[in-house]
């Protein structure tokens, strides 16, 4: 079984939207198909059919967020130190073409948001990024095309 690398703050996430959607929108769900089954004829009923689809998708989730949480590597970033950018990093780069500078954190897939600035272990940049320190450069090779930034800072938070 492959572990998930995680944040504490991505798996209390998780396991937050695991409890919501066992305890509050699972019972949601089974009534409104109560509901909707009780106005009769089912193979004509769009609100049953609805219901039904939306009980699929939540069980869906739910089994997918306890494979996730039970193969969760929490790892604690307030004891992860050193000039090496590793999984937990935040990163201050510039990039070398526009001089544009952007800070992101490297944390798990699933609580990769690169509006909050977050990216995922597996994506382009990270994987350049891992192992470089300060004042390295790096070449990505994103969808976009080839992309080069120097690393002006990496911290732990």
């Amino acid at each position: 079984m492959e572990k998930v690398p995680m944040t504490s703050r991505g798996f209390e996430a998780l396991r937050e939207e695991l409890r919501r959607r066992q305890q509050e929108e699972r019972p949601r769900i089974i009534a409104a198909i109560s509901e909707a089954r009780a106005h009769g004829d089912l193979s004509e009923n769009a609100e049953y059919h609805a219901a039904k689809e939306a009980q699929s998708l939540n069980e869906g989730r739910i089994s997918e967020l306890e494979d996730l949480t039970a193969r969760a590597e929490v790892i604690d970033l307030s004891k992860m130190s050193g000039d090496r950018i590793k999984f937990g990093a935040t990163v201050k780069l510039v990039d070398e073409d526009t001089d544009e500078e952007r800070r992101y954190q490297i944390v798990g897939d699933q609580e990769a948001d690169v509006k909050e600035g977050k990216i995922s272990i597996s994506s382009p940049i990270a994987r350049a990024l891992i192992g470089k320190a300060e004042g390295d450069t790096v070449e990505v090779s994103a969808p976009g095309g080839a992309r080069s930034y120097e690393i002006l800072e990496v911290s732990w938070q």
